[in-house]
């Protein structure tokens, strides 16, 4: 493998045999795991909730080895289909190993749940011999030698000569995805690129053409069925789309959630009438849609929603206060989530509105009646821009109630989480490679000590790490869009790509604007903006530790 005096051990010769071999101790390290925890929350024949907060570092710890544990098992499926096709090359050989080599300690010693939390097997309930069952032979050799200072500097060496490629590694897709992801490559260098960081200092609206050339490009109705106005692509397509939309900048790479959320609440609950006139519109950007879930008081708690939608005649009526509303201003539609029956107090009284307003100018940025709003400045995520709203008898058209059916409203949202979750997913793997663009650019072209800081192993290092786990995020991303495709239940593996990209993405920012050093720092260098788009990825769509509770349910039963 590794060349210039670095070799590697030929033990690594037979990488995929070893790698596959690794993977049975770990599913059987997950199975004690599992039952371990289950042993603690377990009262009676149910999982209780109040012990289930009482070991909440184990639950979630346990989340996060199952994460890592079918993070594996995605990069064995990746490197064996690649190998098949005569493209398990010596870069992808290389992340292979080393991330085999680094998850595989991190099960065993210790998983970062957060940058100050380490989640270790001992929390878990595991004894030191549950622990030591997992160190197989061929585990013990990968955790010694396969993530190497060696290798990683091997890895970076190859980087540099194949600086033209799109991605660190052949990313496994079919050539219909890789000529869609060329394509929005391309856009995002020519047209976002050069004006993303100008757009983020002056806290500026991502421009009406930027929108119309996108519209024009499919990307409101990319999974939007055909008969319906859109391309009728699968969810793998959208993934592919937002990474690379989101590599020039997260706001132009989230622009397309409005409108996924959006087509999927109408998709999964409208009514027929309401897919007809709705989805061509949403498909050709005609309208833009926002997303109004959010209270001030409730955050994740969903369930305890306040907003009230009073029936008037054949209309309803909505009071109440929504917050983190983005892109609100400008927008023609909101999927609006309010409580329709008083008497509840909980998720059983809710229902999903599509609440039309005309969109605001920078003068008058809500026109509608009834309707009051004003924005809420933030670090990063600026192109959509945040608002606070505030709704005082706002009227809706009866039709408009989604699926013609009251309490349904939190049902029809959660049927959209595992889309929204895919491409925040997509989203994270998009920021986090934006962040080894820039720094890798930055480590070759900066001189310190008489050499480019790149020649360094801990910058090498750093660099290595963020393309390798960017590859294990991504897999993992199109892993759950695969299963969605599939008509297969995948709220477990959307969750998980969810929770590792958006870790995978700050770490990326994080160690890029280190690797920046003071100019790190300053707010000209683009890491400074990644690095604050980056950070939202661990709270929206589901904070970590939420999406690290839903993962644990699933798992506990």
């Amino acid at each position: 493998m590794p060349r210039d005096g670095h070799e590697m051990s030929p033990i690594l010769n037979d990488l995929l045999s070893l790698t596959k071999a690794a993977l049975p101790p770990l599913e059987e390290l997950l199975e004690t795991a599992t039952t371990t925890v289950r042993d603690l929350v377990t009262e009676g024949e149910r999982v209780s909730g109040s012990l289930l907060e009482q070991n909440q570092t184990a639950a979630h710890g346990l989340a996060w080895v199952a994460t890592y544990v079918e993070s594996l098992r995605q990069m064995q499926g990746w490197a064996e289909r690649l190998q098949a096709d005569g493209k398990f090359g010596e870069v992808e050989q290389l992340i292979h190993q080393i991330a085999f080599g680094e998850y595989l300690w991190q099960l065993y010693g210790g998983i970062p749940m957060s940058q100050g939390e380490i989640v270790r097997l001992q929390d878990l309930g595991l004894s030191q011999d549950q622990m030591r069952a997992m160190m197989t032979p061929e585990v013990m050799t990968l955790t010694q030698e396969a993530n190497s200072q060696a290798a990683r500097m091997r890895l970076v060496e190859l980087m540099q000569q194949q600086a033209a490629n799109i991605t660190v590694g052949a990313p496994g897709l079919d050539d219909e995805l890789e000529m869609i992801r060329e394509q929005f490559r391309r856009y995002a260098v020519e047209r976002v690129e050069p004006n993303a960081h100008d757009w983020h200092l002056k806290d500026e609206l991502i421009p009406m053409e930027i929108i119309e050339e996108l519209a024009e490009m499919g990307v409101f109705g990319l999974t939007i069925p055909e008969e319906l106005g859109g391309f009728g692509l699968p969810k793998a397509a959208m993934a592919v789309v937002s990474e690379e939309l989101s590599r020039g900048y997260i706001g132009v790479g989230s622009l397309g959630t409005r409108s996924e959320i959006a087509a999927e609440l109408i998709l999964c609950g409208g009514t027929d009438d309401q897919k007809a006139h709705w989805l061509p519109k949403i498909a050709s950007a005609e309208i833009l849609p926002t997303a109004v879930f959010t209270e001030p008081n409730t955050g994740s708690d969903l369930g305890s929603l306040r907003t009230r939608a009073v029936k008037v005649g054949d209309d309803y009526e909505i009071t109440g206060n929504k917050t983190w509303i983005t892109h609100a201003a400008r927008t023609h539609v909101m999927t609006l989530l309010a409580r329709t029956d008083p008497d509840s107090t909980d998720h059983r009284g809710l229902s999903m509105f599509l609440a039309e307003k005309t969109p605001g100018t920078d003068e008058n940025p809500f026109p509608t009646e009834g309707m009051t709003g004003g924005e809420i400045e933030v670090l990063g995520y600026r192109g959509m821009k945040e608002y606070e709203l505030g709704f005082d008898q706002f009227k809706v058209k009866g039709e408009n109630l989604l699926g013609g059916e009251e309490g349904k409203g939190f049902k029809q949202l959660m049927q959209t989480f595992e889309s929204a979750r895919i491409q925040t997913a997509a989203r994270a793997v998009g920021v986090a490679q934006s962040a080894l663009d820039v720094s890798m650019q930055y480590a070759q072209d900066r001189k310190q000590f008489g050499k480019s800081l790149i020649n360094f192993p801990r910058v090498a290092g750093k660099l290595a790490m963020m393309a390798v786990e960017i590859m294990v995020a991504r897999q993992l991303t199109y892993f759950s869009a695969n299963e969605k495709d599939n008509d297969r239940r995948c709220d477990l593996e959307a969750g998980m790509a969810k929770l590792l990209g958006a870790r995978v993405a700050w770490a990326a920012a994080d160690n890029g604007l280190q690797i920046h050093g003071g100019n790190g720092f300053a707010m000209e260098y683009q890491i400074s903006r990644i690095l604050c788009d980056a950070r939202i990825l661990n709270i929206f769509e589901g904070a970590a530790e939420i999406q690290a509770q839903v993962i644990a349910r699933r798992l506990l039963g």
